[in-house]
């Protein structure tokens, strides 16, 4: 169960590797805010992703002389961080909103690219989440 789990982390940190660089290319290539915003999302799944890997390899650790019941409360401090970079995206995007509405300047480009980049984030998201039930 510990090598299943470790194994799924690194598989999403990977993942998060390729959607983040995936969105951040198509979005200097297309000159999307909407790609290159979901590339920021990516990144700090990214971030995450890495948070839950070292987590993981830390709360396996069996108990030790300074830790008698473990280290599996780190797990909890991770999902903390995680938490509170999903709070900051959340405050950046209403910003975001509240700056475009407010100035009515929003440009919409529609392209295949696009199509793209969010199928295949559909997908490995999919995928990931599948993995770690």
């Amino acid at each position: 169960m510990e090598k299943e789990k470790k194994k799924v982390a690194l598989l999403s940190v990977f993942a998060a590797i390729f959607l983040t660089g995936f969105k951040f290319i198509i979005g200097v290539l297309t000159g999307s805010l909407g790609i290159l915003s979901e590339a920021l999302h990516s990144g700090l799944d990214l971030v995450a992703a890495i948070i839950t890997y070292f987590s993981v390899n830390i709360s396996d650790k069996p108990s030790d002389r300074n830790h008698h019941y473990g280290h599996g409360k780190v797990e909890n401090l991770s999902a903390l961080i995680e938490t509170l970079l999903l709070l900051i995206t959340c405050v950046w995007v209403i910003y975001e909103a509240i700056h475009r509405l407010s100035t009515g300047k929003m440009e919409i480009e529609v392209s295949v690219w696009a199509y793209v980049v969010v199928i295949s984030s559909i997908v490995i998201d999919f995928t990931r989440s599948r993995a770690l039930k």
